[in-house]
């Protein structure tokens, strides 16, 4: 199966572990980890379990159903959405889009619109008027781990996407149980081959390679936004266990060493210390040849 980038050496992990919020202060306070330890899909997914992708065929097909996913009509998440703007109030979005054009070095004016795009569940359009606030703002860093948190709920969106057709692919492949034997008289009259399946198998291949696209797009995304963090606040713990925990999960791992070894300098004691030196001993016993570079 075609590779979505040639940069990338590995299969996306299951198991793009994640990190705390706050940085320990030593013996007397620990790590507060926070919400963004459960932004990332790929920790409940590890160890590839195959029910896993039956229960994301079911949500697919549920999400089908009830809130019209993909069926082009406006579902019950489209309901629920129009009485949220309803109740909301506030600018409209068109306003804040017409200041942000008229004034394209406003940082206000692009704050205001990705914080507005992010309440209206718009993320992608969120992150591009963020990432135009953070360029005229590149200090703050508030703002840029807002961003960060943007690119990996969308390559958790992606990483679902691409789990579930990975799942469909097994189902056509030549393999497929659902394929008739080549022993068997069917199978002998198909050639061994399937037009029905081999077809599907064609689609299905494609829906995979631009799902994992996106999905390495939006990590390696994320880790330039850490990587800044850093670059600004090279003693913050966090900063540096979550620079570590997306580059190795982007298989960089030059990057993912150096920010395993600057947090368990920083934090020793910390809660997640152990599964930080479990995945540095992991990365330094890892063949070189697997190293690949960061965006």
């Amino acid at each position: 199966m075609a590779r979505g980038t040639q940069h990338r050496k590995r299969r996306p992990a299951a198991n793009a572990r994640v990190a705390a919020q706050t940085a320990p202060a030593p013996k007397t306070k620990r790590v507060k980890h926070e919400s963004w330890e459960d932004q990332l899909f790929f920790a409940r997914l590890r160890g590839h379990a195959k029910w896993v992708f039956v229960f994301l065929a079911f949500v697919f097909a549920l999400s089908f159903v009830v809130f019209g996913v993909g069926s082009g009509s406006t579902g019950i998440t489209d309901a629920m959405q129009s009485l949220f703007t309803r109740s909301s109030g506030g600018t409209s979005l068109s306003s804040l889009q017409n200041k942000a054009k008229k004034d394209p070095k406003s940082a206000a004016a692009w704050r205001a619109l990705a914080t507005k795009l992010e309440a209206d569940q718009k993320i992608d359009r969120a992150a591009t008027a963020l990432e135009r606030y953070t360029k005229l703002k590149p200090k703050d860093e508030g703002a840029i781990q807002e961003l960060a948190g943007l690119y990996i709920r969308r390559a958790s969106d992606y990483y679902n996407v691409y789990a579930l057709a990975r799942y469909q692919q097994d189902l056509v492949a030549p393999t497929s149980p659902f394929r008739p034997s080549s022993t068997s008289s069917i199978g002998k009259a198909l050639g061994n081959s399937n037009p029905i399946l081999d077809d599907q198998n064609t689609d299905i291949s494609s829906r995979v390679n631009a799902a994992l696209t996106k999905l390495e797009a939006f990590n390696s995304k994320s880790e330039d936004a850490y990587k800044s963090l850093v670059k600004l606040a090279p003693s913050n713990a966090t900063y540096q266990l979550q620079l570590g925990q997306v580059a190795d999960n982007l298989g960089d791992k030059k990057t993912a060493i150096a920010a395993y070894k600057a947090f368990l300098k920083l934090a020793p004691n910390d809660t997640l210390a152990p599964r930080a030196k479990a995945a540095l001993k992991q990365l330094q016993s890892a063949p070189s040849a697997t190293t690949t570079t960061g965006g």
